[in-house]
């Protein structure tokens, strides 16, 4: 049986990141600043047999401090009601050297619904500290809607205001716990 090794985002190093499509013709895009993160690795694989991530929504950055706040708000995320976000993995689909597909629950907004990450592994390295480290890229594409997520506008000339989906990327470094 191979040995299980836990590893710990580095978030100095990582990302969580979001796009959104607005007035139908553009995307706004933005960032959650504080989230937390664990994967464990079994043996020489660069396969996670496990990956549990927590998002706290009130972090979310826009570069737009009126727009965030409408995000926090209880037309979006409700901060104050759903602090925070989760991954968690159920298994692995499609392994290959260069990446996989990893199925997961995503719990937001008081909702939780099964996800596909399309995954690709960075690779494994020793840093100059003497630290081992993985990095991976993440995206998947969800339906806000799904989650409970659905304040929106008309316009005038047709359309809507905010877009329905919403596509997700995290740029994950990981280091080996000691």
């Amino acid at each position: 049986m191979s040995q299980k090794t836990v590893w710990n985002f580095d978030v100095a190093h990582s990302s969580v990141n979001f796009s959104v499509r607005h007035l139908m013709v553009s995307k706004v895009k933005g960032s959650f600043g504080s989230f937390r993160g664990q994967l464990q690795l079994e043996g020489d694989s660069l396969i996670p047999s496990s990956v549990d991530v927590s998002i706290d929504t009130a972090s979310i950055e826009t570069g737009v401090e009126d727009r965030d706040k409408h995000l926090r708000s209880a037309d979006f995320f409700d901060v104050e009601k759903f602090p925070t976000m989760t991954f968690k993995s159920k298994r692995v689909e499609k392994p290959s050297s260069e990446g996989f597909q990893l199925v997961g629950d995503l719990s937001l907004h008081g909702v939780t619904k099964e996800v596909t990450l399309d995954v690709e592994i960075g690779g494994r390295q020793k840093d100059p500290w003497g630290s081992e480290r993985v990095g991976y890229s993440a995206t998947t594409r969800i339906d806000r809607k799904d989650f409970g997520l659905t304040w929106n506008q008309a316009l005038e000339a047709g359309g809507i205001m905010v877009g329905d989906r919403v596509d997700i990327t995290l740029e994950v470094e990981a280091v080996l716990a000691k």
